[in-house]
């Protein structure tokens, strides 16, 4: 399995759209769901720190993940730049792969 982690936060009048287009109906997810090897996303907000959440993307292999990257950049850059007014930063935290020994 390979994650994506970014960390985002949130100007407090976008909360709602924020939380809308990277919610599990959301933009995002509809994107991400085109591409085969897509696992998933999970939606966070940190709960002592309004405005702040994080985003894990996961996917079957990073091959996947570099296909869709690929294959939907331009439907990519385009929702990205869509959701750049929401927030305040938006930060890459990393990528991730299952370690040896894990299910």
């Amino acid at each position: 399995m390979y994650w994506v982690v970014w960390s985002f936060d949130v100007k407090p009048e976008q909360v709602r759209t924020f939380e809308r287009l990277y919610g599990p109906q959301g933009d995002w997810i509809q994107l991400f769901q085109r591409a085969p090897g897509f696992a998933g996303t999970e939606l966070r907000r940190e709960r002592d720190r309004a405005g702040h959440y994080l985003t894990i993307d996961r996917w079957h292999t990073r091959a996947a993940y570099q296909r869709f990257k690929e294959t939907f950049r331009t439907e990519y850059e385009m929702l990205d730049a869509r959701c750049t007014r929401l927030t305040d930063s938006e930060r890459k935290v990393g990528d991730f792969e299952t370690t040896t020994g894990e299910l």
